[in-house]
């Protein structure tokens, strides 16, 4: 026989209260909505629209604060940019002539010498003794010579008075001769002996600093060897060789022509110091074809040794200058219409002037089309400004303004303060 417990009272009494609990709820919260409605209470305050309503014509009445400049005449520079690479005006490398032991080396590495200075001596007995013996053979040469030229005298006298052939006459002339042209290859041998222990000492060919040595004294140096004793590096002055892409030769090529020479700056690695100043000395006569550039080559003073051999720089070639309208490049901006340029008339209100540019040198860019001379246009605050709108002037060309000018609108901020 099965039983069934029956339902429990107690839960279903549960159930109903939850029930009731929500009910009420609800109840209070309309009752709170709809009354705070009639009443016109705070809960039922908005803020006033101001897309499209009083509020929105307020704030498109506020003055924008900009910062102002005056499109003027100035002389822009048309210079091109490049990275150069420093190279000595000159390079040798001292080797010796001759060969023999190094006595002495009389220099110290990375030293500046000038031309003819005495670097370098070699054991000089050798060439010494040949020049003694070139000279000795001369002498007996000029003993033989003068023998000769007395017995072509006698034999001349007595052909006169028909005492001798005319054979024998002819045969000393030709002695004499052949002697005379054996004092002059013994003059010769002398001279090349001479050349030769000139050698011995080793000097300086061109001025410039020296390297760093790769012979030591006491070695035996050869004239067949190749690395040289030192190598001098000409700095005063150096050169600097750069490129130049295609399209900007032009300019630089017709400047050349009519004999204008165009100046070179160079700054740091940075860009940011400058180190020299020289000139454009000469240009390649071909493009590269791999690259579409044309090298160049500009020459520096150097005469406080900034510049090494193979450091990198960066150069600015001026190529000409001219005096154009100009307004500061931050004033310029760029939109679906070009170039453009907020201008503010007299009564600080913005127009949109489309214009055309030219070049830009740094902080200005020429202006070709679209702006007269004297004209004020923005260039800090340009992020809200609209065709129309007021604008409040903080400064024009820098300077900043004290007060107000007269007619100029304030900020609601600044009339809110006052």
């Amino acid at each position: 026989m099965s039983f069934q417990e029956p339902v429990s009272t107690g839960r279903r009494g549960g159930r109903a209260l939850i029930w009731l609990i929500v009910l009420c709820v609800g109840a209070a919260a309309a009752w709170w909505y709809f009354a705070g409605r009639n009443a016109g209470g705070p809960a039922t305050s908005a803020p006033p629209a101001m897309g499209r309503g009083s509020g929105g014509a307020a704030m498109r009445s506020m003055a924008v604060p900009v910062r102002l400049a005056t499109a003027q005449e100035q002389i822009l520079n048309h210079t091109l940019r490049a990275i150069g690479t420093v190279t000595a005006f000159n390079t040798v490398v001292v080797r010796s002539r001759v060969s023999g032991e190094l006595q002495e080396l009389n220099f110290q590495e990375g030293q500046r010498v000038e031309a003819g200075d005495l670097l370098a001596r070699i054991d000089p007995r050798e060439f010494q003794v040949a020049l003694d013996q070139a000279r000795g053979q001369h002498q007996q040469n000029e003993a033989q010579l003068q023998s000769a030229r007395k017995d072509l005298e006698r034999y001349r006298l007595l052909f006169k008075q028909n005492s001798i052939a005319r054979q024998q006459v002819e045969q000393q002339e030709a002695l004499v001769k052949q002697l005379e042209g054996a004092r002059i290859s013994n003059q010769a041998a002398i001279d090349n002996a001479e050349l030769q222990l000139s050698y011995t000492e080793i000097r300086a060919p061109i001025s410039g600093r020296l390297g760093l040595r790769k012979v030591d004294q006491g070695n035996y140096i050869t004239a067949s060897d190749t690395e040289g004793l030192v190598t001098i590096t000409q700095t005063q002055p150096i050169s600097v060789e750069f490129t130049l892409p295609q399209v900007e030769v032009a300019d630089v090529l017709a400047q050349l022509r009519t004999g204008n020479r165009l100046q070179a700056v160079l700054y740091d690695q940075n860009d940011v110091h400058e180190l020299a100043r020289g000139e454009l000395m000469s240009v390649d006569n071909q493009i590269d074809v791999s690259t579409g550039t044309l090298r160049l080559k500009a020459r520096f003073a150097n005469e406080d040794e900034r510049l090494f051999p193979n450091q990198f720089v960066n150069l600015r070639l001026l190529v000409s200058s001219e005096r154009t309208l100009a307004v500061p490049t931050a004033a310029v901006q760029v939109g679906s219409i070009g170039n453009f340029v907020y201008v503010v008339d007299a009564e600080n209100k913005v127009q949109i002037r489309r214009i055309v540019t030219g070049r830009v040198d740094g902080a200005w860019t020429a202006v070709k089309e679209g702006l007269q001379a004297g004209e004020r246009v923005v260039v800090e605050g340009t992020d809200r400004l609209r065709e129309g709108g007021v604008v409040d002037v903080v400064s024009v060309d820098g300077k900043e303004l004290a007060a107000a000018a007269p007619g100029r609108q304030r900020t609601p901020r600044a009339a809110a303060a006052h």
